[in-house]
Order: structure tokens, then C-alpha cells, then sequence
């Protein structure tokens, strides 16, 4: 790769980077919602479009979470806002669905995952759109057969996905009556626990020598990892300084909205 390319490649990973911070301080959902189909498009764009670029793109989505993950639970913990009773008894269940979500995803093509994310991104743009704060299923977090279904299920779609627990894990806990700070303090928990075991299997399935971007482990692709990380952790402040000038509720609708095309594009993507 000459030199050219690379500040061309890295440019681009800046920016996307930057964009995926913002959205994450600003609408409180994790990056790799937005993290995914920007690699998709970015590496489909310099070349390396395969039948496994969606395994790419969510392993390296995935370990950026890693990162922003724990910086998230280790600030919300410093305000006293996660809630570790819920982390702990959800913790089996969303490691054991993280790890089965990598063993399917391995044997997937990427047209096939392309549309699976389009599917459930749809899912999480409509809750977006029209969930409202005052649903409930309960008032009280789920227990015994609920939680051995749901637990893992969480950790299970968040991988088909490449994303933090704050997806699914967010609407699941404020259905049930956890206050929404909370909810989204201890989301960031579960993101931790869905992305160190997905991340250490992707770094075990293998990309085709032909759809393989340069400094790529697996289905890691380390340069994004790096850049990615370095444009988050500045631009995830300006965002969460935003949010606190904006309406949160009309921001997630709109966002809802941009996301909910974003879907559709990939579910064509997958079909075309």
C-alpha cells in the first residue's frame, strides 16, 4: 500500500471515528451502531469488499467498545450509577451469547450478516423513534427462566450486530423499571462483557488474502482499532457536552430516523 493510500485510508478512519464519538455523547448509544456500516462503506470503498467484509467490520467494531466500554462503566461507576447487582446476575448469560454470536457469525457470508444488521437495526431505529419512557413489563428486573432467555440473547444479537449492550440492554432494563441513568451506566457493562469475548474469538477468524485491509488480525483490523479509539475519546466529550444544550428525546427520534435508512440501504445492499 503506497503512502498515499494510507493517509487516504486513515482520513477516513479519522473521520469516522470522530462522527461515531459524537453520537455516542450526544445520544447516549454506543458507537458501533454507527461504527458498522461506516466500515462496511469505507472498506467496500478502498477495495476490500468479500464475502466476509460484515466479519470485518464487527470484529473491529467490537473492539473498539472494548475500550470505550470500560471507560464508560469506570465514569458512571465514579457517580455511583451502575447498578452491579443487575451486571452480575446478567454477566453468565451475556458472555455465554456473546461467544455463541461469534461462532455464528464465522460461518455467515456478509450479504447474509449485511442484512441481519439492516433487520435489527430497523428494530432499534423504530424503538428510537416511538419508544416512550413511561412502557413497562414490569417493575422489577427479570429472574429465572426470563433471564436465562434474555441474557444471553442480549449478548447473542449484539455481536450479529457489532454493539455494546446499550442497544438492546437500555430499553430492556428501563421496561422494567430501572431508571434510565442507571440503565445506560450498567448498559456499558454489559458492552464489556459482550466485547472481550467476541473480540478474542474474532481475532481467530480468518479474512481471504484478497479482502484483507493492511495491520488486519483475524477479522481485527488493528489501524481502525487505533484510530477509531484516538478520534473517540475526543470527540465523545463534545458530544456529551452537546447533548446537555439539546433536547435528548427529539435528538434520539431523529437519529432513530437517519438510522432507520442507514437500515434500509443495507438490507438493499444485501439483496443487490
Amino acid at each position: 500500500m503506497d503512502t498515499l493510500t494510507i493517509i487516504g485510508m486513515t482520513v477516513l478512519l479519522a473521520a469516522i471515528g470522530a462522527v461515531a464519538g459524537v453520537m455516542a455523547g450526544l445520544l447516549g448509544v454506543g458507537g458501533g451502531i454507527v461504527l458498522v456500516p461506516a466500515f462496511f462503506y469505507a472498506f467496500a470503498a478502498m477495495g476490500y469488499d468479500s464475502a466476509q467484509l460484515m466479519q470485518l467490520c464487527l470484529g473491529t467494531s467490537l473492539a473498539t467498545i472494548v475500550v470505550t466500554s470500560s471507560r464508560s462503566v469506570m465514569a458512571h461507576n465514579r457517580k455511583g450509577a451502575v447498578n452491579w447487582a443487575i451486571l452480575r446476575g446478567w454477566a453468565p448469560g451475556i458472555a455465554v451469547g456473546a461467544g455463541l454470536g461469534v461462532l455464528v457469525v464465522a460461518r455467515l457470508r456478509s450479504d447474509v450478516l449485511t442484512a441481519i444488521f439492516g433487520i435489527l437495526a430497523m428494530i432499534v431505529a423504530i424503538y428510537m423513534v416511538f419508544g416512550r419512557a413511561r412502557w413497562r413489563l414490569g417493575e422489577t428486573m427479570p429472574g429465572g427462566a426470563a433471564l436465562a432467555v434474555l441474557s444471553p440473547g442480549v449478548g447473542f444479537l449484539s455481536v450479529l450486530m457489532g454493539i455494546g449492550g446499550g442497544s438492546f440492554g437500555v430499553p430492556i432494563m428501563t421496561l422494567y423499571g430501572v431508571a434510565i441513568h442507571r440503565a445506560v451506566a450498567t448498559a456499558a457493562g454489559f458492552g464489556i462483557l459482550i466485547a472481550v469475548p467476541s473480540v478474542i474469538g474474532f481475532l481467530f477468524v480468518p479474512m481471504p488474502e484478497g479482502g484483507r485491509p493492511p495491520w488486519t488480525v483475524g477479522s481485527v483490523n488493528l489501524a481502525a482499532f487505533l484510530v477509531v479509539i484516538a478520534m473517540t475519546l475526543v470527540t465523545a466529550p463534545m458530544g456529551a457536552a452537546l447533548a446537555h444544550r439539546t433536547d435528548p428525546a427529539r435528538l434520539k427520534r431523529v437519529f432513530g430516523a437517519f438510522l432507520f435508512l442507514v437500515a434500509a440501504n443495507m438490507l438493499y445492499k444485501s439483496v443487490w
